[in-house]
Order: C-alpha cells, then sequence, then structure tokens
C-alpha cells in the first residue's frame, strides 16, 4: 500500500488502537493480519506488509489473526470524510448495495461504468468493490455463526454466499477455521433466540453519555426509545423490517439486532454504526479542535463527542423539516403523529419490548397525505410534502454514496427549504464532518459569547461539524 512504511510500523511498534480499521498489518512468515494494536509480539519490518483494507490482505492470501480479530475493528473514519467517488463507492459497499445490486448497480447508481468504478477502487485500495463485499459477507458470516443457531447451509445463503462450498472456502481462507469448527468456538458465547447479540467496536475516548442524551432528547414516538444508555429503534431495511436495541458503554456498544430477513445484516450493522458515529476517530478530531484555544476547554469536558448520524438520509430531511422553527418536544409530537397514521406496523418482539410499534413513514406515504391535513403552518406542510414527492420519485436521492453537494443544492432548490434545513440533513443525514450551522440561533450564540466568528473557523476543517456538537453541548450544560 502507498504511504509511509515507517509511521505505520511505528503505530504497531507501538500497539496504538487509534489506527484500528484504518490499516491492517500483514505478516508474511506467519501468513496472518492483524490490527495495529494486537497484542502479539511485533514482527521485523522485513516481514511486514501493509494493506488498507481487511479485503486487500484477504485477497493477498492473509487470514486473520485469531488473537485481535482485525475483522472487528472499527470502520476506518476516512471514508466518511472523503466525498470523491472512492469514498461514496465505500460507504455504499458498507451498508450491503454490491450484495443486494451487484458491482453494475452499485457503479449505475455512482453514474460510472463497471469498468471504470472497478479501476478506481482499486488503484486506491489494491482491490475492487467485488472483493469488499466478499470481505464483508465473511465477516457477516462470522457474526451469524458465532450468534445464531442456524443451520450452515441457511447462513451460506441468508451472508449471500452462492454455494455452501464457496462459503467453507471463504471462511477457511479468512479465519483458517470451518464454519462448524467457528461455531463450535463461539456457542458459549453466544446465546441463542432470535435477536442477535454483537459487540460494536468503538475508538475511545467515547462520549456514550452525550450520545446517549443526545438520541433519546430526539426520539420519535412509536419509532425510537431512549432511556440512559440504553436507546432502540425500529429500521426499515431493504428486504424486511429489523429492531435495534443499543447499550453504549464507554469503550463498546452492546447491540441486540432483531431482523425481518437475516439478509439484512450488514445493512442494519451499517446503519447503526452511522447513527452512532463509530467509525470517528475522535483523537484525530480533538487534537484539531483542541489547538484552538477557544474550544480547548469543551474538548477537554466532553472528549470523543460524536455526531449523532441517521440511519436513513430521507427520514432525517423529514424530520429536519418537521423541526422548522419548533422545540425538539413540538417536532416529536408532530412526527408521533405521522408515524402512527402512516408509518408502517412492526410486530417483532424486541419492538414490543420498547413499546415501538411502527417504522418511520416511508416518501411515498408521506407524499400521498394531503399537506393542508398535517398538524403545521401551511406553508411548511406544503414544503414537507415536496420533499417526500421528490424523494419517492427519485428527483432527489439522499444515500450514503450521493454526492453531497449536488444533493445540498438539490435541497435548496426545493420551496421552503433553505442553508440551515440543507446544512443540517448533510451533516446528519449524510455524515458530512465539515458542516458548520453558522445560522442556527444557538449555536451563532455559542459563538458569539466567545467571541468566535464565522470566519474564524476555517482551523477547524475537516471537524467543523463536531465543533457545532461542542458547542450545542456546552450551551446545554450552561442552560
Amino acid at each position: 500500500m502507498d504511504g509511509d512504511f515507517e509511521r505505520h510500523y511505528r503505530a504497531v511498534s507501538s500497539r496504538d488502537a487509534r489506527f484500528d480499521g484504518v490499516f491492517f498489518t500483514a505478516v508474511r512468515t506467519t501468513g496472518i493480519y492483524c490490527r495495529p494494536s494486537c497484542p502479539a509480539r511485533t514482527p521485523r519490518p522485513a516481514n511486514v506488509e501493509f494493506h488498507r483494507t481487511a479485503a486487500a490482505a484477504e485477497s493477498a492470501g492473509f487470514r486473520a489473526c485469531r488473537r485481535c480479530r482485525p475483522d472487528a475493528s472499527p470502520g476506518s473514519p476516512e471514508w466518511d470524510v472523503r466525498a470523491d467517488v472512492v469514498g461514496r463507492a465505500v460507504r455504499m459497499v458498507r451498508d450491503g448495495v454490491v450484495e443486494r445490486d451487484g458491482v453494475s448497480g452499485l457503479a449505475r447508481r455512482l453514474g460510472y461504468s463497471e469498468r471504470h468504478l472497478t479501476r478506481l477502487v482499486t488503484d486506491e485500495l489494491g482491490v475492487g468493490p467485488l472483493a469488499l463485499a466478499r470481505s464483508q459477507r465473511v465477516r457477516t458470516a462470522r457474526v451469524l455463526a458465532e450468534t445464531t443457531e442456524l443451520p450452515l447451509a441457511d447462513l451460506a445463503f441468508v451472508s449471500g454466499f452462492a454455494s455452501v462450498r464457496q462459503f467453507n472456502a471463504s471462511f477457511r481462507q479468512a479465519f483458517g477455521k470451518t464454519p462448524r469448527e467457528m461455531r463450535a468456538r463461539g456457542a458459549a458465547l453466544a446465546p441463542s433466540g432470535e435477536a442477535l447479540r454483537l459487540r460494536l467496536a468503538v475508538r475511545r475516548p467515547f462520549h456514550a453519555e452525550a450520545l446517549s442524551g443526545f438520541l433519546a432528547d430526539h426520539a420519535v414516538p412509536g419509532v425510537e426509545r431512549g432511556q440512559g444508555r440504553v436507546f432502540a429503534r425500529t429500521l426499515d431495511l431493504p428486504r424486511g423490517h429489523g429492531v435495534v436495541e443499543v447499550v453504549l458503554h464507554d469503550d463498546h456498544v452492546a447491540c441486540r439486532l432483531q431482523l425481518a430477513d437475516a439478509r439484512d445484516l450488514t445493512a442494519a450493522v451499517a446503519r447503526v454504526r452511522r447513527m452512532l458515529d463509530l467509525d470517528a476517530d475522535p483523537a484525530a478530531v480533538d487534537s484539531v479542535l483542541a489547538a484552538d484555544p477557544r474550544l480547548a476547554p469543551l474538548v477537554a469536558a466532553a472528549p470523543g463527542l460524536r455526531l449523532p448520524g441517521s440511519v436513513d438520509g430521507a427520514e432525517c430531511a423529514v424530520r429536519t423539516v418537521v423541526g422548522q422553527q419548533v422545540s425538539v418536544a413540538g417536532a416529536a409530537t408532530v412526527l408521533g403523529r405521522l408515524v402512527a397514521e402512516h408509518g408502517a406496523p412492526v410486530s417483532l418482539g424486541l419492538a414490543a419490548e420498547h413499546g415501538l410499534t411502527h417504522t418511520f413513514p416511508a416518501p411515498e406515504a408521506l407524499a400521498a397525505i394531503d399537506p393542508e391535513t398535517i398538524a403545521m403552518p401551511r406553508a411548511r406542510g406544503r414544503t414537507l410534502a415536496r420533499l417526500a414527492h421528490e424523494l419517492a420519485t427519485g428527483g432527489l436521492e439522499l444515500h450514503d454514496g450521493v454526492d453531497r453537494d449536488a444533493a445540498t443544492a438539490a435541497l435548496l432548490d426545493l420551496p421552503g427549504i433553505g442553508p440551515w434545513t440543507a446544512g443540517y440533513v448533510r451533516m446528519r443525514g449524510l455524515g458530512d464532518p465539515d458542516v458548520l450551522l453558522d445560522t442556527d440561533l444557538v449555536l451563532r450564540r455559542a459563538l458569539q459569547a466567545r467571541g468566535i466568528e464565522t470566519s474564524a473557523t476555517d482551523s477547524w476543517s475537516p471537524w467543523r461539524s463536531y465543533a457545532g456538537m461542542h458547542l450545542w453541548h456546552a450551551r446545554k450544560d450552561e442552560g
């Protein structure tokens, strides 16, 4: 891989967990690849090569270390920052687009030929989109093998493998064990039942309390519920409904997932990670923001603050329009009515545990509503109806692979949507880490209280969204 060999080797020598998922260490003499933080003895430089993805290491013939489990490390924060086609492609692969639509479908959604897209991704990562998807597929299979009692033939199918033979071969290549051996190893750790139990990795520091509090404060009745560090919500996934319950700890997130179709596991995990901003690099963010003496006290008071994301860009846009110029509680009331009247009912047991009843209404359902009947100002009701129509008909796309600049321009073209709304959707719905909502009243007051001019915030880039979270968080603490 391209890059500074010495810098990477230094990270490995110091077992620096900040680089877990950013790159992988492959050892030629053992044929395994590891996280940079692997506690095993540091290999000699002559025996080491570095890869940017687990897929690249696996394609080069290395298998995952059984001790540090590099296949379970946090994702690289690079792909959430980058707005180019490779970054967009990786985000869509992470969401399972290749599994559902193939590389041709991924290329079509990005506006490239399949050949050209594969060349662009391979030049950057050493492997193409298909290899990235295959690596993700075998990691999904490992989770199912260790946490469910699905027959292995069924497990191969729901993981996306074309045959049991391919499933077994891929598993042995990646982990050095068969699926049956892996199941025996994990059986004692994973209780049976309908809900999958996962441990989601995070980079520390992780301000779990602030993140869980934000999600609970903004919960939509019927769809979401937060209490303490526990948050649950329904999911509208490509093949069916799902419910997720997360418990936020300081060093990991305990997750329970119940899915109508187990093949949605990849997409569900990707969306939960995005909602919780689990692939962020807090050390990089905090170091840039703390370099400004005006922000340094805020960063010191709340290290590892995350940018709450969204499980669906379209949902985020609808929620943002409904929330224009009203309190969070007022928006939740209106959204709760829309959910009860137009959301799809959910009957999964995990939903009932948390009093959840529906998924968030689809754009098609909202587009069919007479805007005059929505309990909000008429102009905003018309904006909501137009937004829903554009989302339902494909005139506006808000997904992982969308060009953020183009999506922002399309939002601003809609009557009733201004810079604050478009910026908020870009920040939370599309995961842009570099949006400063300087038109937000609370944020503007926080800037003024610290004598900060908007023009003087360029040094916070590319983490201005996190700077805004710190300012909001401090304002909330200050009352």
